[in-house]
């Protein structure tokens, strides 16, 4: 290896600017913390985004892909998913994956901090709903959310910043099927803009949210926590991917290694560390930072680093709604309305906790030849009379957490820097199972309701994994846990990790305003707790 470059020594790295690494990132700077993001990824032009292109739907299928596996830029790491049931999606750039998402943004409910308590499952937070609300709140704020107060499913809360996205013709009709079955429904919260929101255009409608949006309609972290923390003083080092946090002989963090733009090798020491590499590229930083003083990976006593990975489950049921005034592929891709009615634990059913539905809309033409119609003769009247009129009702369940799930290091395979890629080792549970057979029934009830026809059902979703979660849990036992409730490393008390691997149970809903909430919560901590971290 080449001699390593020594870098200037900072308070604070955060590595990696997600969801929840450029929000501590944002919040550190504020304080004047002297702070570092370092990305593996680049700055993304908005003007390269896949929707600029006539060829967009192609690119959805590649370079735009949800999977690294797929799209294998020069950024992404291989990640063997071989011996897992649900495949992992993921994007490396300033903004993480929130570069690449569909903003969809319901809160866990406090139940979902105390299953153990409550259901005799998995194991309670060591935090509370809460603990968190206020996070949730400034969240929010700095994200922009459009949503509507009095959700019977939920606590109360404050005001959102935006009305809710327009529901849509769809949307209306999948709410008048669940009025007709009196169960429970709600728009759904998303960090989406309805309305103009601090200099960004609301929603045009065009139906392409998941592949980003030139208008900044859809919040993104590149566009919202990434400037406000430049601004501040906090410094973005893009391109750069950092292979092993540092150790002293006591154990404590003293910087991180990495390569840089240039694929040279660099130190850059710091004062504490805060890792936001996701459920996924976390727990395989912290295996491969072995020292003396952590043989077993950093932070890994315990030996629950990489364990308890979870995804969440999906799965649900589609039809074609034929009578509707505009196509169904017109709005958000996900963000319409979600119901909540089998979300909480129903001794009467034969599993624990539940899942919350989420109505999808159709897609584009390419994609609609391509993964609806089948092909042959019939393909072109096949697609006349599927494309603009396919919904469907996806459920997404609370994925209990199980030890047998996990993160390793794979003994062969690496990324081109000779880093050891993330083997997943991933089955879908018992509790599992029966709450997604249950889901596919009462989806197809709903779809039939409505007055769908043509109801076909889908068991288990497998190109879903874009929900990292588990892997260096929170608690209070260090003999059970990686972090304590702060998100601090038990093993190093100026190591901090913020992202979904610190997630105790998944809950039914999508996580990153949770992971957001958790990260500006660690944030807060080393600001008012940990001030021998700022030189």
């Amino acid at each position: 290896m080449a001699s390593i470059t020594v870098r200037e020594p900072v308070d604070i790295v955060v590595v990696g600017s997600g969801a929840s690494g450029a929000a501590v990132t944002w919040s550190l700077a504020e304080d004047d913390f002297k702070v570092v993001c370092i990305e593996q990824g680049p700055w993304v032009d908005p003007k390269t985004y896949a929707t600029n292109s006539p060829d967009w739907q192609y690119l959805q299928r590649t370079k735009w892909d949800y999977s690294p596996n797929v799209r294998k830029l020069p950024q992404d790491y291989p990640v063997n998913d071989d011996e897992s049931q649900i495949k992992v999606v993921m994007y490396n750039a300033v903004g993480g994956s929130t570069i690449h998402w569909t903003a969809h943004v319901p809160r866990f409910h406090p139940s979902d901090f105390r299953v153990k308590t409550l259901d005799g499952v998995a194991d309670d937070w060591p935090i509370s709903y809460f603990d968190l609300e206020p996070y949730y709140d400034l969240n929010d704020e700095m994200m922009g959310c459009s949503g509507i107060n009095g959700d019977p499913a939920n606590p109360p809360r404050s005001p959102r910043q935006m009305p809710p996205v327009p529901l849509g013709h769809d949307g209306e009709r999948m709410a008048r099927a669940f009025d007709n079955l009196g169960w429970h429904w709600w728009p759904s919260d998303s960090h989406i803009n309805s309305i103009d929101y601090k200099g960004r255009k609301a929603c045009n409608f065009c139906g392409a949210v998941g592949l980003n949006c030139e208008r900044g309609a859809r919040a993104s972290t590149d566009i919202t926590y990434i400037p406000d923390a430049v601004k501040l003083g906090g410094e973005i080092r893009t391109n750069s991917t950092v292979y092993e946090i540092a150790t002293n002989s006591s154990g404590k963090v003293t910087g991180v290694n990495y390569y840089n733009e240039q694929g040279e090798p660099e130190f850059q020491p710091s004062n504490g560390v805060v890792i936001a590499a996701n459920g996924i590229g976390t727990p395989r930083m912290l295996l491969h930072s072995k020292s003396t003083s952590h043989p077993n990976g950093l932070a890994n006593s315990s030996c629950m680093v990489g364990k308890n990975l979870m995804f969440h489950v999906y799965a649900g049921a589609n039809g074609l709604l034929n009578d509707l005034p505009t196509p169904t592929y017109h709005g958000p891709l996900a963000l319409i309305i979600m119901s909540q009615e089998f979300y909480e634990t129903d001794p009467s059913r034969d599993f624990k906790r539940g899942y919350t539905f989420q109505i999808g809309r159709g897609q584009g033409p390419a994609p609609t030849a391509i993964g609806d119609v089948p092909w042959g003769d019939n393909h072109h009247a096949e697609f006349n009379r599927r494309f603009g009129k396919n919904i469907g009702l996806g459920a997404i369940g609370d994925d209990l957490p199980e030890e047998v799930n996990r993160v390793e290091l794979d003994p062969h395979l690496t990324d081109r820097y000779g880093i050891p890629s993330p083997k997943i080792i991933y089955r879908v549970g018992e509790n599992s199972k029966k709450l997604l057979a249950h889901a596919v029934d009462q989806a197809a009830k709903v779809l039939e309701t409505a007055g769908a026809t043509n109801i076909t059902r889908n068991a288990l979703s497998t190109n879903t994994g874009w929900h990292l979660m588990g892997t260096a849990r929170m608690g209070d036992d260090p003999e059970r846990s990686v972090v304590n409730k702060f998100g601090q490393a038990h093993d190093a008390d100026n190591l901090f990790i913020v992202d979904g691997s610190v997630f105790v149970t998944g809950a039914g809903v999508n996580p990153t305003p949770t992971i957001q909430a958790l990260a500006l919560r660690t944030a807060d901590y080393i600001r008012h707790d940990r001030m021998d971290l700022k030189s």
